[in-house]
């Protein structure tokens, strides 16, 4: 199945590098991340990794848990943290999917237009390619991205569109272009103009339906 905004993700059982369990306990109360990766011990998927296990701080800020997924198996995935952690300089102290039959890679609709074919496998075609799913504390998706296999993650705006979903979650605002941390927030349409300033104080009304106001705390 393909995952949209806002469905629920299947629980599925999960075999990792650090136990086994269902998708739905390990997001638990929390925010959660995914990340697929085509295979262990290659390059792109190597400093992917890093870049996750060098911001474990960022992840814990925002009571946020991170997952991985690659297709190969446990004792792969053992090995290849030696590498990651070699390489990051960090602890890579998240589970690694062990998605060997790619059960999860289908389940989720993780793989290339190309890559079901008869023999259900193939090492060029059939790799998971590179997804994101940001999960919230009630198991739907909130956002997703999707790269090839040739494009490594800027896991800097991973951080960012995590900042943002947070932000907004269950208020009536929205963030514009480049948001940050800090900066103005997008009054959403629901509120009329006296019913904004009612709400957030000050209202900046830059056109009809684009006004903005301080992030709130």
């Amino acid at each position: 199945m393909a995952l949209r905004i806002n469905d629920i993700v299947p629980n599925l059982d999960l075999k990792t590098d650090l136990g086994d369990f269902k998708l739905h306990d390990f997001i638990g109360d929390s925010w959660a991340i995914l990340f697929s990766h085509p295979k262990d011990f290659t390059p792109v998927c190597t400093t992917e990794f890093g870049a996750v296990a060098q911001l474990a701080a960022e992840w814990e800020k925002r009571g946020t848990k991170v997952i991985g997924l690659s297709v190969d198996g446990v004792d792969e995935h053992v090995k290849w943290k030696a590498d990651i952690e070699k390489y990051s300089g960090a602890p890579a102290k998240f589970p690694i999917i062990a998605d060997d039959d790619m059960a999860v890679a289908k389940a989720l609709d993780m793989l290339p237009a190309d890559a079901y074919l008869p023999d259900g496998r193939t090492a060029a075609d059939s790799a998971s390619v590179r997804v994101v799913f940001i999960f919230s504390p009630d198991k739907k998706l909130q956002l997703s991205m999707t790269y090839p296999m040739s494009v490594g993650r800027n896991f800097a705006e991973v951080l960012r569109a995590l900042d943002a979903l947070q932000a907004t979650a269950g208020a009536p605002i929205a963030t514009p272009a480049n948001w940050e941390v800090g900066q103005d927030v997008i009054v959403g349409l629901s509120l009329n103009d006296d019913e904004a300033k009612a709400k957030f104080g000050d209202v900046e009304i830059k056109l009809p339906y684009l006004r903005t106001t301080k992030q709130p705390s």
